[in-house]
């Protein structure tokens, strides 16, 4: 195993078996932000022992969903760190290099018990954390809850494993609440957004309790669809990354658009950034692509930035109500 200076592991004998199977030629390495700075190390270390050349991916990466296929073409085979195959598509030369969290969960999980109101407690993490998820079922088995690891849909890898766009792990009703199992607040407040139940957060990196409140989330959104009321012109957002790529859905938000007056036009994009947005002269966009984008920098974007179920509140087709974050699922 080969340790980060994150609190994450890896393991790079899995990683020389495969080459030395493969025998290829190149090797391509891809890394979400949060490990790039491990990236020439673990050049060297790949090269050094194997012989092969490695080619680096400089290029931003947000998930399993945005494979670089460009460094792909020109590669044998690549190396792609951080996140769990979300089986989307065929990528017969893209191995998964998942790096788990060495963190001891035991200290948090116990500090979360006095907060737990319900009896039946859905666990939620990220990839990770799901190799010591079951670590923390038998801490709370052991105060007497009875605990649910969802499935999830075909995207998901691991029980309990929940994805910036797919919370499909929490469509089990059994639940009274949610424990999430990380850091960070969009996990568990797409969670509560999702669901409506409550979810306390157990950060094992801050070694602290929280309860998600989504107040400030729920009225900022509330805000940009005020903001679109007058709006008649509407850029539709679908990315090119295979993983986020909803042409289907664009085409029907489009037409949407058109039996309520309104005129739409799809852009494709493949980094979709605030400055990448300022040449297209219109009143709002409608975000397909990644659901991070319309929530995360809401404050940045010049022009007020939807969701799909935001633009059909807009229109009149959902119920204030019905106010969710966005999800891509699988089957």
């Amino acid at each position: 195993m080969v340790k980060t200076s994150n609190n994450l592991e890896f393991d790079l004998e899995y990683i020389f078996k495969i080459i030395n199977k493969q025998n290829p030629d190149k090797i391509g390495l891809q890394f979400p932000e949060g490990l790039k700075r491990q990236s020439f190390n673990i050049a060297s270390l790949i090269e050094d022992h194997t012989g092969k050349d490695v080619i680096i991916s400089g290029d931003p990466c947000f998930g399993a969903c945005d494979i670089d296929y460009y460094l792909l073409s020109t590669v044998d085979i690549m190396f792609h760190f951080g996140h769990s195959t979300m089986n989307i598509e065929d990528n017969s030369t893209v191995y998964f290099i998942e790096c788990q969290s060495n963190i001891d969960l035991t200290n948090v999980v116990k500090k979360a018990i006095p907060e737990l109101k319900g009896k039946k407690i859905g666990i939620i993490t990220t990839v990770q954390h799901t190799g010591k998820i079951q670590s923390a079922v038998k801490i709370l088995e052991s105060h007497g809850f009875e605990v649910i690891l969802g499935t999830g849909d075909s995207r998901i890898k691991y029980p309990g494993q929940v994805l910036g766009c797919n919370f499909s792990v929490t469509d089990s009703s059994q639940c009274d609440e949610y424990l999430y199992v990380g850091s960070g607040n969009f996990h568990p407040i797409g969670v509560y957004l999702s669901k409506g139940k409550r979810v306390i957060i157990a950060d094992p990196f801050m070694d602290e309790i929280r309860i998600v409140d989504p107040f400030k989330t729920m009225k900022q959104r509330y805000i940009v669809i005020a903001k679109c009321h007058d709006a008649i012109d509407f850029g539709i957002i679908v990315s090119k990354k295979g993983g986020q790529k909803r042409d289907k859905l664009a085409t029907k938000l489009k037409k949407l658009a058109k039996n309520h007056n309104k005129n739409a036009y799809i852009i494709y994009m493949d980094l979709i950034t605030p400055e990448q947005l300022l040449n297209f002269k219109v009143d709002a966009f409608i975000n397909t692509a990644c659901p991070r984008i319309a929530i995360d920098d809401v404050g940045n974007y010049q022009s007020p930035i939807l969701t799909p179920i935001e633009f059909e509140i807009l229109l009149g087709e959902r119920n204030w109500d019905d106010l969710a974050l966005d999800e891509i699922r699988g089957d």
